[in-house]
């Protein structure tokens, strides 16, 4: 099968599409054919060395798949070859063939495509676990997403505008901000036209963001605390700048304001039970059309590390993904 490898950790360039042996499943594993991969933020940290997890060379990287299941070990029953699915694998997706935990396949809704599920999985379960089991958004609150145009920054924007939340997206540019817009966001802040906080409370009557959703850190973390409603909380996704802020913890006390991490990686493994019955009103939200995954640009295998660098250098918008075999839907 063709895969595309990292040797050693470097840059996207580096990568290297190959023929290697097709992967056997093992005892509660699934094996899939993998049509389509989408592309996440943490696997350019992944390639770098950057990333909490180091797997042994080579690798592929590819933490999403959707596909066709063409074995399953011993003890796997919730799932037969020929089962359309999508699966988290933490890396090895962007392969013809990939062997993932049982645990962490789910079979796909019936409207989705296979582009749609590799689109889905990691953003949209980020962001509900963020809101929902971490913030605990309630209606009629006012959430802030920082990185609005991104996967997870829209995903947060419609699950936010579903939950019943007031939706503000910050982003870099106007283009970024119209994306935002069309996917539900109420009111829209651009970076470049003055500070964060100040534009947070014109918009809030000076009351704040009573909920500040940030996979971007560095500076504007630094500004959004400034940003936050008494009794407010500040969910850290990630680091897309490439700084990990340092937190002036005075500013939690004076607004009683709570800093949350999200390790949604983590929270599947630990509590899948909750995990699954997110997807499972994920699912729901999106039969009712009201989740549109926008999937921006569609990559094929060999030009896979085009979309990571597109990633890492924060220009993209929306979802990027990879087609695995040609002519998947």
């Amino acid at each position: 099968m063709k895969a595309l490898l990292c040797k050693a950790f470097g840059t996207a360039d580096s990568l290297v599409l190959e023929d290697i042996p097709s992967p056997v499943p093992g005892s509660d594993e699934v094996l899939i054919d993998v049509h389509m991969a989408g592309v996440n933020f943490p696997d350019t940290l992944l390639i770098e060395g950057k990333y909490q997890i180091k797997p042994a060379f080579p690798f592929a990287p590819g933490s999403e798949a959707a596909g066709i299941v063409a074995a399953v070990g011993a003890g796997v029953s919730h799932l037969q070859p020929g089962d359309k699915v999508m699966a988290l694998t933490g890396w090895g997706s962007f392969a013809e063939q990939v062997v993932v935990r049982a645990s962490q396949v789910t079979l796909m809704p019936t409207r989705m495509d296979f582009a749609g599920a590799a689109a889905f999985g990691v953003t949209y379960g980020t962001s509900m676990h963020a809101l929902c089991q971490r913030a605990r958004l309630q209606k009629g609150e006012t959430l802030l997403v920082l990185g609005a145009s991104g996967g997870v920054g829209l995903a947060a924007v419609e699950i936010g505008r579903v939950m019943g939340a007031h939706v503000i997206a910050a982003a870099s540019s106007k283009q970024k901000l119209e994306v935002a817009r069309a996917a539900g966001a109420h009111e829209l802040i651009c970076y470049g036209n003055g500070s964060l906080k100040e534009q947070v409370n014109a918009l809030t009557e000076g009351r704040g963001a009573d909920v500040i959703f940030d996979p971007v850190g560095g500076d504007l973390l630094d500004q959004a605390i400034r940003a936050i409603a008494w009794n407010g909380r500040l969910l850290v996704i990630g680091f897309a700048s490439g700084r990990i802020p340092q937190l002036p913890v005075n500013l939690t006390l004076l607004k009683g304001a709570a800093v949350l991490g999200v390790f949604w990686g983590a929270f599947t493994q630990r509590q899948p039970q909750e995990n699954q019955a997110n997807y499972r009103q994920l699912f729901a939200w999106h039969a009712e059309g009201k989740l549109r995954p926008l999937i921006s640009q569609q990559y094929a295998l060999a030009r896979a590390g085009d979309a990571l660098e597109a990633l890492r250098l924060r220009k993209a918008v929306g979802k990027l993904v990879v087609e695995i075999r040609k002519g998947s839907s």
